[in-house]
């Protein structure tokens, strides 16, 4: 294990979390550093870290409800600090349920739970859900999607029991919509927001399938974009355009590694709203610059 992060995208290892080593090697496919950090590590050596991501498995075993034990772990404290002053941090599904119970997400109110990932709400079916499903790209300031077009349709796969994102705060919900908080929603293959099963998976409000803070630098997310990240993960089947580049790829092996579609959320780290330089900014306004793009 490094004793030094600078420059690298920390993936948290809690207890329980099994997506670790997937998203360590979907940040890696676009030539970032990435490395494993446990939960028990000194949380100081994140302090000069490019990212870090929070990785989807039941970390804690879903005790109580899912992530919240993870959320009060002591490492939290620091990520809070390396978040409020800028940081881009990524929650996926687990991750993404720690985050909420940190308060992070929405950060309006920041390390206050303003939100709740519900058990899913389907047609004729309950609990825990696996299938790939669609995302609309919505204009939002979050760092975690700048690679991609505004309403870009991609297509990743969910798989948790309580990913409906809630609130019974009206007010708070207008504020996220007209702050541009709500980065992604699932949809059809075309890009039409259907609030029917199993267009929306879970019932999540307003279609909800990823939130980011006002200052766009934490995204909670419920798909696995690391699942995404190369062709062959691509069901043949799929509908759209990624469905019929994997179906056209079909035995040739040589395009088996090509980009996959959630591999952009880990390159958006590269683009111009990317990667944040430690230690600079502020919660109120969150500078975002290309480090690695400076570098080079």
């Amino acid at each position: 294990m490094s004793k030094s992060f600078a420059g690298k995208v920390a993936v948290i290892q809690f207890p329980g979390v099994n997506c670790e080593y997937e998203t360590v090697a979907a940040a890696r496919s676009v030539g970032l550093e990435a490395e494993l950090f446990r939960w028990n590590l000194d949380p100081g050596l994140l302090e000069e870290s490019l990212a870090v991501v929070l990785p989807g498995g039941f970390s804690y075993q879903d005790r109580i409800r899912a992530g919240v034990v993870a959320a009060k772990d002591h490492i939290m404290d620091k990520l809070s600090q390396l978040a409020s002053t800028g940081r881009p941090l990524l929650g996926i599904c687990n991750g993404a349920q720690v985050l909420v119970e940190s308060g992070f997400i929405p950060g309006l109110h920041w390390e206050r739970v303003d939100l709740a990932l519900a058990p899913n709400v389907m047609a004729d079916r309950e609990g825990y859900y696996c299938n790939w499903v669609h995302l609309r790209n919505e204009r939002s300031p979050c760092a975690w999607t700048s690679s991609f077009r505004e309403e870009e349709v991609i297509p990743v796969p969910i798989a948790h029991a309580e990913g409906r994102f809630v609130t019974d705060d009206t007010g708070m919900l207008e504020q996220i919509k007209k702050n541009g908080q709500i980065a992604l929603r699932y949809c059809t293959s075309s890009g039409l927001v259907d609030p029917a099963f199993p267009v929306n998976p879970n019932g999540s409000m307003e279609n909800i399938a990823g939130v980011c803070n006002r200052e766009g630098n934490v995204l909670a997310l419920m798909p696995h974009p690391e699942r995404a990240t190369w062709l062959r993960q691509v069901p043949e089947d799929l509908e759209g355009e990624w469905g019929r580049k994997r179906k056209a790829a079909a035995g040739r092996n040589d395009r088996m590694e090509d980009e996959g579609p959630g591999r952009r959320f880990f390159a958006s780290l590269l683009s111009g709203k990317g990667a944040a330089l430690p230690g600079k900014g502020s919660a109120g306004g969150i500078s975002l610059l290309a480090e690695k793009e400076g570098r080079e």
